[in-house]
């Protein structure tokens, strides 16, 4: 099937538009009492149609009339209020087409060259729904629950959302089933199954999964523990996996299944069962060459996802594909496409050929209020340039669903209609998470003996913390959840840097807050003062990344700090209206600070990069006061940064952060870091050096944050007198704080 973009008409029927009329009065007008639903196609313009029916180029204007009076009394066409634009899969009224069939074109002309026409009568076009399922973005959430705060969660989990896929399965008639990725890696139920080995065990992600009958995609977390872990773990999957832009390095070919066409049995609106060829396609970010440059270099390589569907989206027509679905591990940008990009799936949906889109990645609903009023997007329906697509969220908090109905015409499956929607497994009441649906036990049976495998390990102390370690404010101030992890990467690359070039070379310490609200108003690092366990260190630095160390000048750590400001909405300094400070599209994770140095943030200026990293206002200097050890840092000096892999190798865009950069690259994981760190301290305390702050204002502004609503957060507040509760929460369920920049 084909893509549902605008095609315009050739310069050559444009033209003869201006004199179409009196020509038009000559042809033979069909009659309009009597005809045919036409599908339009790729390619088609209304005199092409006209020509294929009536051997008459110019009796477009009879199918265009035509067409809007059926409109008027069928709300299945759409009036055509410009002819020279028709949308690929709107439906046109062909009159008098049961007497007239398609003139044939020269391709299929007798060898005699015979044209003569037929007069046989086609068959009732037949009607079939489709329901389309994804899940995406699991991390390893299985299971209802919540390993960093040790109790249930009824907002995620797989084991939640497989009761939303056995209800909407029950709905309809037809199913298809999809996961898009970011399976292995994100909880410690996924570094529990690490730590142990898999040996001959399957991983509990597939023990789960084997029972719901899945096509499953390639996230970029996959690659986090290696390609030997990633291999053994899909070894126990019961169904297929695909990806088609991740080759083996070196060569052409591809190191997972590229795309696979399966015969389907649905049953039509008729009652009627009917073969459909349903072709599924996926795509991994090409930034995993970055993000897990150690477990990849040398062993893949891989392509734009764009221009890799652009090569075979057409073999899977040419191989019988009646249905395609794309299943691309990539987010939804509109920025202009530079190639190679992670977030490519708006440029995705101008293939043609493409049916429906799966996508994830970027931890958002599609449909959702991310996405009203963008241009190409009917956020009503769910489709993207008319193509229908869904985002199930994250760790299993949603279900996407769409729902086609086909229709067979002349031969050929076309999507008429599609309307996507994504379920949640849970509800915001009253500043509480109300469940939806009951978690299924056969999942929860199936992982049980992991689960508990997964809390005895998260549980075991090892050190002690004499004050509490959270996250709440780590947005508007300098805090202790970051502290202690940039503290344990000075600690560690302090011994490693001895003896060799570099030392002597300020080291400075980069670390950002991976828990702050990005996932809801109960995603916030929360460890209590007293003993902590491994739990409590995943809750800290939920990623398995590895140490990395860069060689910097002063002038680039500046720009790394500039990047980070862009965090913060701009201020109007001479406005007293309520004012939020956090960009909430501004990934937490890319908010780094960097410890070592001090410096102050002066958000009413302009930010100098976008949420994506582009430079968006050049002269823009929000970051003031930079200083090392009491002194303007130099900007052609020399400068050490301690930091993760993904960072060091480009990741989140940070300018001139590349890997050609890196001086050190540890064999160790940061979160191994941050444990040996604690354990060795013993008893320690988090508190934050106060290394960066804002720029002073005014006492007139009124500026507010969103944070989360736990009484916890309340009484932490209390001890911070520029911080204040204004009593309120927003729709999203976070708690209002208001924040004093008058000094």
């Amino acid at each position: 099937m084909k893509n549902r973009s605008k095609i315009f008409l050739t310069l050559f029927t444009l033209l003869t538009f201006l004199f179409v009329s009196s020509i038009s009065s000559s042809a033979a007008t069909p009659s309009a009492d009597d005809g045919q639903v036409y599908v339009v196609q790729a390619s088609d313009w209304l005199s092409k149609i006209a020509d294929k029916y009536y051997g008459d180029m110019f009796a477009w204007k009879t199918i265009w009339e035509a067409t809007n009076e059926k409109a008027k009394e069928d709300s299945s066409f759409t009036t055509i209020a410009d002819p020279n634009f028709i949308d690929v899969g709107q439906k046109l009224w062909i009159p008098g087409a049961t007497t007239v069939t398609p003139a044939p074109d020269d391709s299929t002309e007798s060898s005699e060259g015979s044209t003569e026409e037929t007069t046989e009568t086609p068959s009732e076009n037949v009607v079939l729904k489709l329901r389309i399922l994804e899940t995406t973005d699991i991390h390893t959430y299985i299971v209802n629950y919540d390993y960093y705060r040790d109790q249930p969660d009824e907002a995620v989990g797989l084991a939640n959302v497989a009761t939303l896929i056995k209800q909407a399965r029950t709905e309809v008639e037809n199913t298809i089933l999809v996961d898009n990725g970011d399976l292995l890696q994100g909880n410690p139920l996924g570094d529990y199954i690490v730590d142990q080995g898999l040996e001959e065990n399957i991983h509990p992600a597939y023990k789960a999964m084997n029972l719901l009958d899945y096509v499953a995609n390639i996230g970029n977390h996959e690659f986090n523990y290696g390609l030997d872990f990633l291999n053994a773990s899909i070894a126990g999957a019961d169904f297929p996996y695909i990806n088609a832009n991740i080759y083996h390095d070196g060569t052409d070919e591809h190191y997972f299944t590229p795309y696979i066409i399966e015969e389907k049995t649905f049953v039509d609106e008729s009652g009627n069962e009917q073969t459909i060829d349903v072709g599924f396609i996926g795509f991994a970010p090409p930034q995993i060459m970055n993000w897990d440059k150690g477990n990849l270099e040398g062993i893949v390589t891989v392509s734009d996802i764009v221009e890799t569907a652009e090569k075979y989206i057409p073999m899977m027509e040419e191989e019988g594909a009646d249905l395609i679905i794309t299943i691309p591990h990539s987010g939804f940008s509109m920025e202009p496409a530079e190639g190679m990009d992670a977030n490519a799936v708006y440029y995705l949906s101008t293939v043609p050929g493409i049916d429906a889109i799966l996508f994830g990645h970027s931890h958002v609903v599609f449909p959702g209020p991310e996405f009203e009023d963008l241009e190409n997007i009917d956020n009503e329906k769910g489709t993207i340039n008319g193509v229908p697509a869904v985002e199930a969220g994250y760790w299993g908090n949603h279900l996407g669903i769409i729902d086609l109905t086909l229709e067979n015409v002349d031969g050929t499956w076309q999507v008429v209609d599609s309307q996507s929607e994504a379920r949640p497994v849970s509800k915001r009441e009253d500043r509480k998470t109300i469940s939806l649906v009951d978690a299924d036990a056969s999942i929860i049976a199936a992982v049980q003996e992991d689960h508990e495998g997964t809390l005895s390990w998260i549980r075991e102390p090892f050190g002690e913390t004499l004050a509490p370690i959270h996250s709440f404010f780590a947005l508007v101030q300098d805090d202790p959840s970051i502290q202690i992890v940039t503290n344990s990467q000075t600690w560690y690359f302090e011994t490693q840097v001895q003896g060799t070039e570099y030392e002597g070379i300020p080291i400075l310490s980069a670390g950002a807050p991976f828990k702050a609200g990005r996932g809801g108003p109960e995603d916030f690092t929360d460890v209590p003062t007293g003993e902590v366990a491994f739990k409590n260190v995943a809750d800290l630095y939920i990623y398995p990344n590895t140490l990395k160390a860069v060689l910097l000048t002063g002038s680039q750590v500046q720009e790394w700090l500039e990047r980070s400001a862009g965090q913060f909405n701009q201020i109007d300094p001479d406005s007293t209206d309520e004012q939020p400070l956090i960009n909430p599209d501004f990934p937490t994770y890319n908010f780094d600070v960097i410890d070592g140095v001090t410096y102050q943030i002066d958000v009413t200026e302009l930010a100098k990069y976008d949420k994506g990293g582009e430079v968006v206002n050049p002269d823009a200097n929000r970051i003031k006061n930079l200083m090392y050890d009491g002194n303007p840092i130099e900007m052609d000096g020399q400068y050490i940064v301690v930091t993760n892999n993904y960072r060091a190798s480009g990741g989140g865009n940070f300018p001139e952060i590349t890997s050609d950069k890196i001086i050190f690259d540890a064999p160790d994981e940061n979160r191994e870091v941050l444990a040996n760190f604690i354990a060795e301290q013993g008893k320690f305390n988090p508190s934050a050096d106060g290394n960066w702050s804002f720029a002073p204002i005014n006492d007139t502004v009124n500026v507010v944050f969103r944070t989360s609503p736990s009484e916890t957060t309340a009484k932490l507040a209390e001890a911070i007198p520029q911080i204040t509760p204004t009593g309120t929460t927003n729709e999203d369920g976070y708690a209002m704080y208001k924040i004093d920049l008058s000094e």
